[in-house]
């Protein structure tokens, strides 16, 4: 038998994805679904049951639809004018928490700083997040 040499590879190796950059994937994805029309993709963003919470004593949602109910009295629509950017503060494991601005220009300008808690499924969708929101003008300690 004729020896034709070494195998060739012709797929590359499969290159792996850090828990960083899968965050980030899915901060994009946020972002993408807040400036869209319905709320359809959030079935991209999050587990059929996750929870959702504007803020630590706030009330949990909890679903696809509860989530979607949330999204739909939040938003002036998928129009509405805003800049966001964040900041990875940690990743450990499932968990991420993430440094959020965001500015509104609606009538007149608000901005938010946000500390973001996002537990991911196995799946890299969220089953749970919660949101701790901080704005100028604020009281975060009694006086």
């Amino acid at each position: 038998m004729e020896s034709r040499g070494p195998l060739r590879q012709t797929a590359e190796p499969e290159r792996q994805v850090s828990a960083q950059e899968r965050v980030r994937d899915w901060l994009d994805g946020y972002e993408r679904a807040w400036r869209s029309p319905g709320t359809v993709s959030l079935r991209e963003l999050f587990t059929d049951d996750a929870t959702y919470s504007m803020g630590p004593y706030e009330e949990t949602r909890k679903g696809l639809d509860g989530i979607a109910e949330l999204w739909d009295d939040e938003r002036e629509g998928h129009d509405e004018s805003f800049t966001m950017t964040s900041q990875i503060v940690a990743v450990d494991g499932d968990i991420a928490v993430v440094r959020v601005d965001v500015a509104y220009d609606r009538p007149e300008r608000s901005e938010y700083r946000d500390l973001w808690l996002i537990e991911f499924a196995a799946d890299g969708r969220c089953r749970a997040f919660e949101e701790w929101p901080f704005w100028p003008g604020q009281q975060v300690a009694a006086s």
